[in-house]
């Protein structure tokens, strides 16, 4: 059982985007060398609290400070995106680092209407709905089919490992007509994770890519010594998801923050029922959850992410996690049935 990293890279509150990079780096390198088996950035804008706006270019770093992992868009949101230059992009960092590098498509904005709008320049609809269209124009970019004339240098040739994101059951139908790596954000949805895979194995059709589906699944985790202390570790970033809903983004906060924050019982409602579907507590209670996520959802890879105040503590977590699943004494040298 692989298991592997989705970074944010989350700033913190009085601190700077350029920490939460230089962060970023170090997570990469000390995950490595626990075996975790590759490491995804994600795409977010206008989120004070994400400095991860642009994956290809934090990849590039990333696998550069690292000899083995792969490394990887958790992910690149195509509806924002030419087609053209996503293949330009990672045909590059595939070119530079051959046989590391993931490019998993989302469909979602990952953003706000307006941040969107911005980013494709265009006045016309903001819907995902030419996703199927995009996908495959940018496939063909990889393999110079029906490519209109236009050779992606150096995409062609240069194709990373195809993956599709999804928190919902579009994508996980699409990612089973076409025979591609499905990677579900149960760190946000999870109340759709279940069906979503069902759907994915029931459509799934051999591909060139893979013979039998694949499925990973992204879940928050924070395990620290105790259960009191890794919840008091997962709060702010429970308080930080509680602001992003109601529409006042901002940076990690503080423990005292957290502590000082006037929660409303509603608030309190809302913040108890994300944290039922993330992995939070000491090393045996992290464990039993852990196995019984993987009971019930049947994935072939768990990706973890974890945000909290302190690096150390998410160094930290990330070495007890190691531990716990016995990562320590593995080596990732050689893949695992499935995907690179």
């Amino acid at each position: 059982m692989p298991y592997s990293v989705l970074d944010l890279a989350p700033v913190a509150s009085g601190s700077s985007e350029t920490t939460a990079l230089r962060n970023s780096l170090d997570l990469a390198r000390a995950t490595e060398r626990l075996g975790y088996h590759r490491y995804w950035v994600a795409e977010h804008h206008n989120m004070p609290g994400i400095a991860s706006s642009a994956p290809a270019v934090l990849l590039a770093h990333i696998a550069m400070a690292t000899e083995r992992i792969r490394v990887g868009s958790g992910g690149v949101m195509l509806p924002n995106h030419a087609p053209l230059v996503v293949a330009e992009q990672f045909g590059m960092l595939e070119a530079l680092h051959p046989g590391r590098v993931d490019l998993g498509i989302g469909r979602a904005p990952g953003t706000d209407q307006v941040t969107a709008r911005a980013l494709r320049r265009t006045e016309g609809s903001l819907s995902a709905d030419d996703f199927p269209e995009q996908l495959i124009e940018l496939a063909n970019y990889f393999t110079g089919r029906d490519s209109n004339g236009v050779t992606a240098v150096p995409a062609l040739g240069n194709q990373p490992t195809i993956w599709l994101l999804g928190s919902s059951g579009y994508s996980a139908q699409a990612a089973g007509y076409l025979g591609l790596p499905f990677a579900f954000a149960h760190h946000f949805s999870s109340e759709n994770t279940l069906p979503a895979l069902e759907l994915y194995r029931e459509k799934f059709k051999p591909s060139a890519i893979l013979s039998q589906p694949y499925s990973m699944i992204a879940v928050n985790v924070v395990c620290a010594e105790d259960d009191e202390t890794a919840l008091r570790l997962a709060e702010p970033a429970a308080l930080q998801f509680l602001q992003l809903r109601k529409g006042s983004p901002g940076r990690l906060p503080s423990p005292e923050e957290t502590a000082a924050y006037p929660y409303s019982e509603l608030d309190r409602l809302f913040i108890e029922e994300r944290m039922s579907s993330q992995i939070v507590g000491g090393p045996e209670t992290v464990r039993r959850k852990i196995e019984d996520l993987l009971a019930k959802t049947g994935v072939h890879e768990l990706m973890i992410t974890t945000s909290v105040f302190e690096h150390a503590d998410r160094v930290r977590s990330y070495e007890r996690v190691a531990e716990i699943v016995g990562l320590a004494a593995a080596t990732v040298a050689g893949a695992p049935s499935g995907p690179a």
